[in-house]
């Protein structure tokens, strides 16, 4: 078994991530997936991916004692059938994550650093956040702006947000772990302040919000 991590957050949030050291086969023994869900992961092709969505039912069967049915809105964001909890969830081919928490809305996402950011500069970013790059720790701090956006994202399920215009991510050094505010702009010009954390861990950056 494979749980890297499990913290209780100040906030009553809950994060628990596994390290994908098993087989599929070795993953499927692990787990008790429901009919649906596990005819829906067996349709997916890509080996990677399904041994993801395996991970995460590890992931759930470890964090709650009673099985868990993990469904989808249409948009995408993931939700318990037979719990309040609120979810949310992300994963890399090393790595599964997830943050809970019983009120508020949450956002998570994971990315490893051996990946090439240099594309989020220009898709991603304001031209404030581009002059507020480090030269000398580019590439983890273009990796940090994207977790963070995409959390932000997450937490809002809105459709067709603009990363650049709309979320706005306060200047930061990269360290080993660290906090973040950010703004997210409303197409009404109402804006939402949040303030998120991250950390790092075996080349890989995680970067959460909760509220």
């Amino acid at each position: 078994m494979a749980l890297y991590l499990r913290k209780k957050l100040d906030n009553k949030a809950e994060i628990a991530v596994w390290q994908i050291t098993e087989t599929e086969e070795e993953l499927m023994a692990l787990i008790s997936v429901p009919n649906d869900e596990m005819e829906e992961i067996s349709l997916i092709r890509n080996q990677n991916q399904r041994m993801q969505k395996l991970a995460v039912r590890a992931l759930l069967n470890e964090v709650f004692e009673e099985k868990m049915y993990l469904n989808h809105h249409d948009n995408g964001k993931p939700y318990l059938e037979n719990c309040v909890t609120n979810i949310s969830i992300t994963h890399t081919d090393r790595y599964v994550a997830i943050i809970t928490h019983d009120e508020d809305d949450l956002g998570i996402d994971i990315e490893s650093l051996d990946r090439d950011f240099s594309a989020v500069e220009k898709k991603v970013l304001s031209e404030d956040e581009i002059d507020d790059l480090d030269e000398d720790k580019r590439n983890e701090q273009l990796a940090i702006y994207w977790c963070a956006k995409e959390a932000i994202f997450k937490r809002m399920s809105q459709n067709r947000v603009d990363f650049a215009e709309q979320i706005e991510v306060e200047k930061f050094r990269p360290k080993g772990e660290g906090e973040l505010e950010a703004t997210f702009i409303h197409k009404d010009e109402h804006e939402e302040e949040f303030e998120l954390e991250y950390m790092t861990f075996d080349r890989h950056v995680l970067v959460w919000l909760v509220g």
